[in-house]
C-alpha cells in the first residue's frame, strides 16, 4: 500500500501561525511606516483642498503618476499665512501615518511652502491682490494730511529707534503741537492684534488730527504684522488720516498701500506730518500777499466802476437832467391844454347850432 506523505500548504492556517486581526495589521503598517517615512519632504501640486468647521484642512498631493492623501490639523494651518489653491505647487514637511479607521496612509504636514517663492511673500501678493479688487487701495478713499494739526497720535514700539526718529524731527521742525504715543508690540505673535487696535481705539478720540502707524527696518518676517488683513482694515476703517511709515524705501507693505499717506521711513512721516516753522512761515506769507493783492485789484476795479458813473453825463450834469424833465413836462401840459380848448370850442359850436334849430 502506498502512502503520500500530505505537507501543509504554504500560508495555510496552523497552530504555529499568528493570526493578525485588521486592527493589529493596521497598527504594525503605521509602526513601520512612521519609523520609516517621518520627517521627510515632499514635492507635488495641491488638489482637493477641504476646510471643514475643526479648522483641520485636507487635501490631496499628487504629481503625473500617483497621489498622496495628506492633512494639516489646526494648529498648523493657523500658521499658513498664504491661501492653499488647487493647482498650486508646494513643498510639504512632515510624516507618513496611517489613519486606521480607512486603513489608509496619509502625509502628516507640520509645514508648507510654495514651490517657488516664498510663503510670506505669495500671502502678500494674495492679500494685495484680494483687498485691491476690493478697493482699499483706491486713491478716492484717501483723506488729506491736515496742514498744521493740533495733536498728533503714534502707534509703535517704545523701544525702537523709530519712535526716536519722528518725535526728534516733528520737535526740530514745529515743536508747537501735542503728541499722544499709543505702545504696542510691532512683530511676533499678537502684533497685528495690538496694532488694529491700537488705531481702532484712538478714532474715539475726536480731538486727534492724523496718526502715524509704523515701526522701522527688518526682515519680511519682522514687518509682517503690517501686512496683516486686520491692520489694513482698521487703517481703511479710520476716520483720522493715517500716514504709514514702516522700514526703509524698498519695503513695502499692505499697511502703505491702505494708509492715506506713505512715509518712506518713520523720519520722513515726521517731515509729513508737521510744516518747518520756516516754511510755515513763507506760506504765510505768501498768502498774505496774496490776499493783499487780491484785495487791491478788487478796489482797483471797483475805483474804476465809480469813476465810469461819476463821468457819465446824467451822474456829471443832473440839472441838466431835470430841466429836461420839466421841459418835457410843460410840453404835454400845453398840449393837452390846447386839445382841451379845441374840444370845447367843437362842442360850444354843436350846442349852438342844435339852439338854432330849436328856434
Amino acid at each position: 500500500m502506498n502512502f503520500t506523505r500530505i505537507l501543509p500548504i504554504p500560508g495555510a492556517v496552523t497552530s504555529q501561525n499568528k493570526i493578525l486581526t485588521i486592527s493589529e495589521l493596521t497598527r504594525r503598517i503605521r509602526s513601520s511606516l512612521e519609523q520609516d517615512f517621518f520627517n521627510l519632504w515632499v514635492v507635488g501640486e495641491v488638489s482637493n483642498v477641504k476646510k471643514p468647521t475643526s479648522g483641520h484642512v485636507y487635501l490631496t498631493l499628487k504629481d503625473g503618476d500617483a497621489q498622496l492623501q495628506s492633512v494639516m490639523f489646526k494648529f498648523t494651518a493657523n500658521t499658513v499665512k498664504f491661501e492653499l489653491k488647487d493647482g498650486m505647487a508646494v513643498l510639504a514637511f512632515g510624516s507618513i501615518t496611517v489613519y486606521e479607521a480607512r486603513g489608509q496612509y496619509q502625509l502628516v504636514i507640520e509645514k508648507i511652502e510654495p514651490k517657488g517663492i516664498g510663503a510670506l511673500q505669495l500671502a502678500f501678493l494674495q492679500l494685495k491682490e484680494r483687498l485691491e479688487k476690493e478697493g482699499l487701495f483706491d486713491p478716492a478713499h484717501k483723506k488729506p494730511l491736515p496742514m498744521v494739526p493740533q495733536k498728533i497720535a503714534i502707534v509703535t514700539s517704545l523701544t525702537g529707534a523709530a519712535i526716536r526718529d519722528i518725535l526728534n524731527v516733528i520737535n526740530r521742525r514745529f515743536a508747537r503741537v501735542e503728541i499722544l504715543i499709543y505702545p504696542v508690540k510691532v512683530q511676533g505673535e499678537g502684533a497685528a492684534l495690538e496694532i488694529a487696535q491700537a488705531i481702532k481705539d484712538l478714532n474715539t478720540h475726536p480731538d486727534i488730527d492724523v496718526m502715524i502707524v509704523g515701526r522701522g527696518g527688518g526682515s519680511l518676517e519682522d514687518l509682517w504684522a503690517f501686512n496683516e488683513e486686520v491692520v489694513a482694515r482698521s487703517i481703511y476703517a479710520s476716520k483720522i488720516p493715517v500716514i504709514s511709515a514702516v522700514g526703509h524705501e524698498i519695503d513695502v507693505t499692505i499697511s502703505d498701500l491702505v494708509a492715506d499717506k506713505r512715509a518712506l521711513t518713520p523720519t520722513e512721516a515726521g517731515e509729513l506730518v508737521v510744516p518747518h516753522y520756516d516754511q510755515l512761515k513763507d506760506s504765510l506769507e505768501k498768502i498774505r500777499a496774496r490776499l493783499i493783492q487780491a484785495l487791491y485789484n478788487k478796489i482797483t476795479i471797483i475805483r474804476s466802476h465809480l469813476m465810469g458813473v461819476k463821468n457819465s453825463f446824467p451822474f456829471k450834469r443832473p440839472l441838466d437832467r431835470v430841466l429836461r424833465l420839466q421841459q418835457r413836462l410843460d410840453e404835454i401840459t400845453q398840449r393837452f391844454v390846447s386839445v382841451s380848448k379845441h374840444s370845447l370850442e367843437l362842442e360850444r359850436e354843436r350846442l349852438v347850432g342844435f339852439a338854432n334849430r330849436l328856434d
